[in-house]
């Protein structure tokens, strides 16, 4: 069997777990998370190493371009009236080429860092996916789906869409900047302090808004899972909504967040869009500054106008990466806010190591015994208190009493989705801390009351029991689970397409099928965790005769609010508070007059 239970994890198998909201984590500090996003980066060294080259050449090229306007117009004397024809026609050549060849870099790194960025999100992704499949399942009980899905798709697709469209600007634009301030010294060294006169206005602007719209950035990206959630979980109880006429709550609550992220948003867009504008009236006092100064030289003949007409260029060119570093600083918050989130979950604790001298389960007896086993949440909130019995190997052992005692908790313990906190859990004679736990988790078999189909056919949903059954083993464990005859009454048969969690089957059809794919994994220890409770009188015939089945020769352990589909067990067990109040079989129970024969007495007012 597949190590994951038929079902969905998210609803535990049947209840007996606690939910929790997910908690806002303040944000990390841009050094740490940048640090570790640039880790990603160093995997694609060779490619962004021919994006610097490429990025030299073009910046060599914008500093170059600057120069020959200078010279061009110096070749042109309006003093004496003269035009140096040979140097303009060799500097407009030059001119020509430089910009050729700047088309075509440019066109290069833009398609290389795009290539770069899209292989950086999906090596991402794919860390963050693959770390889903490792955490424990109390990680899903404190995140709900909205916000897990939230943190994989659109905070990736933001750090995606910021490599793409920053990275160039951020390499360009340092060696920019520290090229056209050469240029300018080397020009002028009097333009040069005149132009750096608005430089400390620009890092004021560009630090105070940043800090501010880091914490906004980050409340957008919280308030985005949040609404994701709110979004998944309304579509994914629709039925419900209608049936209760809750439409106008949803709604409500649905605007409640939308508002919240409306308003949050508009705060860190309105704060970052201050940047641009602010920026540039700062460059262009810059620039008035620069051609007075420049005038005032010119007069007293120490540069010329083309030295001025390159020094505006330099100057230009010095501000405006500064500009878009400003900006590209704005856009890296919004990024890093949504990787801190992918690497809050980078850094959970994943699901306890298997011992290294632990061993696989095979040759299963199925005796399975319980030693004062205690378990909780935490020290304080015990869910199981003291819990101890035996099961002989094909013995069957149903689990009852009321909603939230522990009866589900035990099945979890059992197959190692929790672990005890105090106590031991034994398979024939071994702690099952000292089993693989992949190999424990195949020694079951689980059918809960809320099934879980996948989108595919139905040859492909049951043969997820054990992927390597050919086409006849499918058949026939649907056969052993009465569902052969639904299935190829359908129009497709076994190929028929289902929808997402089998939406176009009935409940009972989906239980059926959710049967046949244990059956197929041939599991040496069963659970049943309220099975037939959703399904009508007739169908629940039909799958308690596939269990019977299925049962034979097998530990099993059922779960079970319908007394009358345990009274063949072996040994009832009625679990109230967290602890075994009664055990016996179904006569001896029914003998003592105690809890279990008050159950049963309501459920059939004797």
């Amino acid at each position: 069997m597949n190590t994951r239970p038929v079902g969905n994890f998210q609803n535990g198998f049947g209840g007996g777990r606690r939910r929790f909201s997910s908690p806002v984590i303040k944000p990390k500090d841009f050094k740490g998370t940048f640090k570790r996003l640039w880790e990603y980066f160093l995997d694609e060294k060779k490619s962004l190493i021919i994006v610097f080259l490429f990025i030299i050449i073009t910046s060599l090229i914008s500093l170059l371009v600057p120069f020959l306007t200078g010279k061009a117009i110096d070749s042109m004397s309006i003093k004496n009236n003269l035009v140096d024809f040979t140097a303009l026609k060799i500097i407009i050549f030059v001119l020509i080429i430089s910009y050729l060849i700047d088309a075509v870099t440019n066109f290069l790194q833009s398609y290389i860092i795009a290539s770069v960025s899209q292989k950086i999100v999906k090596n991402l992704r794919k860390s963050l996916f693959n770390k889903l499949q490792k955490l424990p399942i109390s990680f899903f009980d404190t995140h709900s789906n909205g916000d897990v899905m939230s943190r994989l798709t659109n905070d990736i697709d933001n750090i995606s869409t910021t490599i793409s469209q920053s990275t160039i600007q951020l390499m360009s634009g340092a060696i920019t900047i520290i090229g056209s301030f050469i240029m300018m010294i080397v020009l002028n060294i009097y333009l040069t302090i005149a132009s750096l006169v608005t430089i400390p206005l620009v890092f004021l602007l560009t630090r105070t808004i940043a800090k501010k719209t880091k914490v906004l950035f980050k409340n957008q990206q919280s308030e985005l899972g949040k609404l994701n959630g709110n979004i998944e979980e309304i579509i994914s109880g629709n039925f419900v909504i209608k049936a209760f006429n809750q439409e106008d709550k949803v709604i409500n609550e649905f605007n409640d967040i939308n508002n919240k992220l409306c308003d949050v948003g508009i705060k860190a867009q309105t704060l970052s869009g201050f940047l641009m504008p602010f920026m540039n009236v700062i460059n262009n006092i810059g620039f008035t500054i620069t051609s007075g100064v420049g005038g005032i030289l010119a007069v007293k003949n120490m540069i010329t106008v083309g030295v001025i007409a390159s020094f505006i260029s330099y100057s230009r060119q010095f501000t405006r990466p500064l500009n878009e570093l400003a900006n590209i600083f704005n856009t890296l918050q919004s990024a890093l806010a949504g990787a801190e989130r992918v690497f809050e979950i980078l850094d959970e604790n994943e699901e306890i190591e298997d011992n290294l001298n632990s061993k696989e389960l095979s040759n299963i007896n199925g005796d399975i015994t319980f030693e004062n086993v205690y378990f909780g949440y935490s020290e304080e909130a015990l869910i199981l208190k003291n819990i101890n019995f035996h099961v002989k190997s094909g013995e069957t052992i149903a689990l009852v009493g009321p909603t939230g005692a522990g009866k589900t908790t035990i099945i979890n313990l059992l197959s190692r989705f929790y672990d005890v906190s105090k106590g031991k859990i034994l398979i024939d004679g071994v702690d099952i801390k000292n089993y693989k736990r992949d190999s424990l988790r195949k020694a079951f078999g689980i059918v809960l009351q809320d099934t879980y189909l996948f989108s595919g056919t139905i040859m492909e949903n049951i043969r997820y029991g054990r992927l390597d059954a050919t086409d006849d083993e499918v058949k026939e464990a649907a056969i052993i689970a009465n569902a052969h005859s639904f299935i190829r009454h359908m129009k497709n048969g076994y190929n028929t397409v289902l929808l997402e969690n089998g939406t176009n089957l009935s409940q009972g059809q989906k239980q059926l099928l959710a049967i046949a794919r244990v059956i197929l994994s041939n599991p040496s220890i069963l659970i049943l965790d309220e099975a037939t409770s959703n399904v009508d009188t007739r169908t629940e015939l039909n799958i308690q005769e596939a269990m019977l089945k299925l049962m034979k020769g097998r530990s099993s352990f059922i779960i079970a609010h319908r007394l009358s589909t345990i009274r063949d067990a072996d040994t009832i067990m009625v679990i109230d508070n967290g602890e075994i109040v009664e055990k016996g079989n179904h006569f001896e129970l029914m003998n003592k007059n105690g809890t279990y024969y008050n159950m049963y007495s309501k459920q059939f007012e004797m």
